[in-house]
């Protein structure tokens, strides 16, 4: 795990390389981000990526949207979508809930325009298969603003898993 004191002193290469999945397959956020440095705190890097997005334009937050792939398909996702939907079950779903999976993305995709996305860390496939029921009835302007948190919901866990605040603890023999 790095510091925040090891984040300002990378390369802006190595800064990319290890953020730029942060905003799924959107590099963008962290070559931007980069230009930011010092950032005083984890806290101050998330904000600064998430202020990126927000004040981004609509059509580069629908991109970023549509980065996301759907959940429990059989695709190939980016490392940390792999592990967040493992650790969720999605990726041992039965035939039956992989059916039901694929029936409820094709709905929402097609009346939204982009793949659900949720911030799976901490739910089971069930609680998943009732938020995408239940938001499968919003519309597409609510549902777009909750997308959009879920994702920064998404970039608060991944940066977190690569980056604290504490230097690493000296052990005194």
């Amino acid at each position: 795990m790095l510091t925040i004191q090891s984040v300002n002193q990378m390369k802006k290469v190595s800064f990319v390389q290890h953020f730029g999945g942060v905003f799924e397959h959107s590099l963008w956020v962290a070559e931007q981000a980069v230009r930011d440095r010092p950032f005083h705190s984890v806290k101050s890097l998330y904000e600064k990526m998430a202020s990126i997005v927000q004040e981004s334009a609509v059509s580069d937050q629908l991109a970023l949207l549509r980065n996301h792939p759907n959940l429990g398909a059989k695709i190939k996702m980016t490392d940390a979508s792999v592990k967040e939907q493992t650790g969720a079950g999605l990726t041992s779903l039965t035939k039956n809930e992989f059916d039901q999976f694929s029936m409820l993305n094709e709905a929402y995709t097609k009346k939204f325009a982009f793949p659900f996305i949720i911030a799976v860390r901490g739910k089971t496939k069930e609680d998943i298969y009732r938020q995408m029921e239940l938001r499968l009835q919003n519309d597409k302007d609510t549902e777009f603003d909750i997308a959009l948190n879920e994702v920064f919901n998404i970039a608060y866990f991944r940066i977190t898993d690569i980056v604290t605040e504490e230097e690493p603890s000296k052990c005194l023999h």
